[in-house]
């Protein structure tokens, strides 16, 4: 049996004695989050991630917290501000399939993302926004419903309006059952889109876009290959509770991308404007 992850934290937990990988583990309350560096290519090849920084929380399950999740927001947008530059615009995408539950994450994360980059001028000072960064938001749906690479969608958008840096949010798979729902990963070496559902497509990163792509998700499937009567079959396992955990996981997403990128504003007054 095999199974694959987008994880980091997975894919290095057995080769931390490998050159060029660096491992922090600190604590924030109830959250664990680890830093890992992974700086050699060879072993960037080893492990299957590409050199660059990943970041692991790992928290209770979103499922069974009935909290409003704002603390978790805030340590993740936290996370996510290291790898924002101080200025300039943002686009933030939602890759995935709403039709799909487990790769809806990046769709239905896209609900609570303030959009704000058409808000300009007298009107924003009228409003008390003039302090807010320029924002865009897309849902890029699939190939098969749109027949466009999501990468193609995101590069034409980025040539056209010209953001400084794309957030892109997306469901991904994870080795272990443990993991879903109660784990989130950033990193700044982009994301190849249905990871989740294991469809990758054209990878959209900076190499393909030409700016900084930070890549955000969810682990919401695990992903394995079982032998069924001498056949080779992929078979997807998710939680039974995947939809409490789509919309409750899109909105810690959603919370914590608009808190780190919108720095003059607090979480309560920023779940008001997106509400």
């Amino acid at each position: 049996m095999q199974s694959r992850t987008d994880l980091a934290i997975e894919n290095t937990e057995t080769e931390e004695s490998l050159k060029g990988i660096e491992k922090e583990e600190i604590k924030e309350g109830e959250l664990k989050i680890t830093r890992i560096s992974v700086t050699d290519r060879e072993t960037a090849d080893m492990i299957g991630k590409p050199v660059g920084k990943y970041i692991t929380i790992e928290c209770l399950p979103i499922t069974d917290n009935i909290g409003d999740l704002k603390k978790e927001a805030e340590i993740i947008a936290k996370e996510i501000r290291n790898f924002v530059p101080d200025e300039g615009e943002i686009l933030v995408a939602g890759l995935g399939n709403k039709e799909i539950t487990p790769d809806a994450l990046g769709v239905k994360s896209m609900e609570y993302i303030l959009a704000t980059r058409h808000i300009k001028g007298e009107f924003a000072r009228a409003a008390g926004l003039d302090k807010l960064r320029g924002v865009s938001v897309i849902t890029t749906g699939v190939m098969g419903q749109t027949g466009i690479e999501t990468g193609e969608i995101i590069e034409s958008i980025v040539k056209k309006i010209k953001p400084d840096l794309v957030i892109a949010v997306d469901a991904l798979a994870a080795k272990e059952v443990s993991r879903l729902g109660c784990t989130v990963q950033i990193s700044n070496t982009g994301i190849n889109p249905g990871s989740g559902v294991g469809n990758r497509r054209k990878g959209i990163n900076e190499k393909n876009i030409g700016i900084p792509v930070i890549a955000v998700g969810i682990p919401t499937v695990v992903d394995l290959m079982t032998l069924i009567y001498d056949k080779s079959e992929s078979m997807i396992v998710t939680p039974r509770e995947i939809d409490l955990l789509i919309e409750r996981g899109a909105k810690l997403i959603g919370m914590a991308i608009n808190c780190a990128l919108q720095g003059e504003y607090d979480y309560d007054t920023l779940s008001e404007l997106v509400s």
